[in-house]
């Protein structure tokens, strides 16, 4: 069943159940007033009764009077009694403590039933009292009242039902056919308020579904509704939005992993055709030279040295999707002073100008190592040993300058670019990958890096990387 469905019958037997209690509480209210209005009535009725009683002349009361005939002054009372208050439905009769009844002037009397005659013959024998009941006189029902008059006597004053059942029995069909009315337009409205409540819902399936069927995560749902609708359409857009641009991420990773692996095999195949063109002369050893066999060997040895330097700044690479997961504060400038040193034991004859401030970053210090080292075998390469290389480390800025010939303006821009080597780096040992690990390693650590011209000549390079607070 749908949500819509539901809506508009839970609307619908809400609405029922409201109707039905309106209806029977109208109904009991309105039997309740007519009840009371008989009851009154009957009241009343009774009242004159024993008021025109007292009013009569005091003669002596007959104690046995003719058969039929009610002892004075009631049986005048009996007869005079259509002038008294009521009407044609009501029924007035003189019950006896023996249980004797004496009919109205029209002859007519109610049988009273079993239930009620003792009680009736007991306010008789009192004569005071009062006692309201139900009764039937030919099939007729009637409200009855009975009074005690005087000692032997009561008087039962009742009143016809027959209407009342009659207005009654009108008020339950009439009730009726308004609860099911009300029921039907509930039922009607409740349709029209869920499918207008709903509209939103349908808007944002059918996105839903556009969205799956075209992968067009361009698609946007109106969010200017300022209720939970509105709310859930902006958290949906946002959600698009999202996965939008994680698409458009991956798909980037994916093209530049491609790439890589393209750019990859181009570079990796040089290296591995001149090791196995060294080796395939090595087979031919015995018709070498000494000095040509020697030489061969520590080409085919610096070969591999180059080959696995490649690959890992390969394997570096391929890590640029990878989320920093082990993250601890570093004290860069520790890590700085530690990778100059490596680097003077592997130059000796470079010298280093030093100046490091304590900074203390959050980072990986693996991947913040390798981007430091790779900056200053870069600036070890092109340095000379005129110059010290002057290395500046101050919130949180790395900077690192040489006096070497510097980078050419066509060649700065792609100088962190994979695989890019410049017209001047060309003839010298490398991969042209050292640059582009540091970006990478800058941009996982929310960072950035730089390359310059220095003033003078050389070349400076600057890496960012946020700093932490400090607390030393």
């Amino acid at each position: 069943m749908s949500f819509q469905r539901r809506v508009t019958l839970a609307s619908a037997a809400a609405v029922a159940v409201a109707v039905a209690i309106a209806s029977l509480a109208t109904y009991v209210l309105v039997r309740n007033e007519l009840d009371r209005h008989i009851n009154r009535s009957l009241g009343s009725l009774a009242h004159a009764f024993v008021v025109a009683e007292r009013m009569m002349p005091a003669k002596a009361r007959s104690n046995s009077p003719s058969p039929g005939v009610a002892p004075y002054p009631y049986g005048e009372l009996l007869l005079r009694f259509p002038d008294r208050p009521g009407d044609a439905t009501n029924v007035v009769q003189l019950v006896t403590s023996a249980g004797t009844s004496y009919p109205d002037f029209r002859g007519t009397v109610l049988r009273l039933p079993a239930s009620a005659r003792a009680a009736v013959a007991a306010i008789a024998r009192a004569g005071s009292g009062s006692l309201t009941f139900d009764a039937s006189s030919d099939g007729a029902d009637f409200r009855a009242l009975a009074t005690g008059v005087g000692p032997g006597y009561a008087v039962v004053v009742s009143h016809s039902l027959g209407d009342v059942n009659s207005t009654l029995s009108e008020l339950s069909l009439i009730l009726a056919i308004l609860t099911l009315s009300g029921i039907a337009l509930a039922a009607l409205l409740g349709w029209f308020v869920a499918r207008t409540a709903l509209a939103p819902v349908r808007r944002l399936t059918a996105t839903v579904l556009h969205v799956t069927e075209t992968r067009d995560l361009g698609e946007r749902i109106d969010e200017r509704r300022r209720d939970e609708l509105g709310s859930l359409a902006r958290s949906f857009n946002s959600m698009l939005t999202v996965l939008d641009e994680t698409i458009s991420k991956l798909d980037e990773s994916a093209r530049m992993q491609r790439r890589l692996v393209a750019d990859a095999s181009h570079e990796l195949r040089t290296p591995v055709t001149s090791v196995r063109t060294n080796i395939e002369i090595l087979e031919r050893a015995n018709e070498l030279p000494a000095g040509e066999r020697t030489r061969l060997i520590a080409d085919v040895v610096e070969q591999l040295e180059e080959l696995s330097a490649l690959i890992n700044d390969l394997i570096e690479l391929a890590r640029e999707d990878e989320h920093i997961d082990s993250r601890e504060e570093v004290r860069l400038d520790v890590l700085v002073t530690e990778a100059i040193e490596r680097a003077r034991r592997r130059s000796p004859q470079v010298s280093f100008e030093v100046s490091l401030d304590p900074t203390l970053v959050s980072g990986v210090p693996s991947r913040l190592d390798r981007a430091v080292n790779n900056l200053l075998d870069n600036a070890v390469k092109f340095a000379g040993t005129e110059h010290p290389i002057e290395v500046r480390l101050h919130e949180g800025e790395l900077e690192i300058r040489d006096h070497g010939p510097g980078i050419d303006a066509e060649d700065l821009p792609h100088v962190f670019d994979r695989f890019f080597r410049g017209a001047r780096s060309r003839a010298r040992p490398g991969s042209g990958l050292g640059l582009a690990i540091v970006r990478q390693v800058a941009e996982l650590h929310a960072g950035s890096v730089s390359v310059d011209a220095a003033p003078g000549g050389g070349t400076v390079v600057r890496l960012r990387v946020p700093v932490s607070t400090w607390a030393g």
